[in-house]
């Protein structure tokens, strides 16, 4: 099971004056690299009090389509001042299949963490399996 909810919040730098000419290229870009995604689940860029936001939300049998680590790390290329969340919970991913991880992106580095509050995943939230 591999199951992801996550939220950036689209900066050009991490400057608070971004070039509105740029940002907008930007986020264009951004727009069309989602486009390509093709996700069946929540992906979606949108702009909501004048600044560019993206959200990310699904639940699947497995890891595979849309890469949404990979769209984390290509945003950190592109818009280096933008920041975000992103919590996965992947039962495949060898040493941390009892575990809600966070990756986070900030001034371009994404970095990986586990959420205390959720993990281990097992009693935490679900009861272990009986024999």
């Amino acid at each position: 099971m591999f199951e992801y909810h996550g939220w950036i919040t689209v900066r050009e730098s991490a400057v608070d004056d971004d070039d509105e000419v740029r940002l907008r290229q930007v986020v264009d870009e951004l727009g069309l690299h989602i486009a390509q995604m093709a996700s069946p689940y929540l992906l979606d860029l949108r702009w909501m009090n004048g600044e560019p936001f993206i959200h990310a939300g699904g639940h699947s049998n497995h890891r595979s389509s849309p890469d949404v680590v990979g769209l984390f790390e290509h945003v950190a290329a592109v818009a280096p001042g933008s920041y975000g969340l992103l919590h996965i919970r992947d039962d495949e991913d060898p040493g941390h299949e009892n575990q809600v991880r966070v990756l986070r992106l900030a001034r371009g580095r994404i970095t990986w963490h586990t959420k205390a509050l959720l993990s281990p995943c097992i009693p935490t939230l679900e009861d272990p399996l009986s024999s």
